[in-house]
């Protein structure tokens, strides 16, 4: 799976990078058939301490699911992305083994 890391407005660490990527190659291990993720990183200009904000768009055969949390920070954010994504993932796999 390839991952596009977009960060408008600020460049992001080389650690950050390297997490996203680990943290996203873990759902191919739900699912297979993941084509790309698109990984959208942006810091909201608010007074709240949850001004991070993480958008995750992964091509899938038919589909994109998207998913958008905001947080703290960008790894908090990331993995709640990544939560979200899998129970998507699992219910998508149940639904095609219905059908099959």
């Amino acid at each position: 799976m390839k991952v596009n890391i977009q960060t408008p407005n600020f460049v992001a660490d080389i650690k950050l990078v390297n997490f996203i990527e680990k943290r996203l190659a873990k759902l191919e291990q739900f699912y297979d058939k993941i084509i790309y993720a698109d990984v959208f990183l942006k810091v909201q200009k608010t007074s709240e301490k949850e001004n991070k904000t993480v958008e995750v768009l992964l091509s899938v055969p038919g589909d994109d699911l998207i998913v958008k949390k905001e947080a703290k920070t960008f790894e908090e954010g990331t993995d709640e992305c990544v939560q979200s994504l899998e129970r998507q993932l699992k219910k998508r796999k149940q639904k095609q083994r219905a059908y099959l």
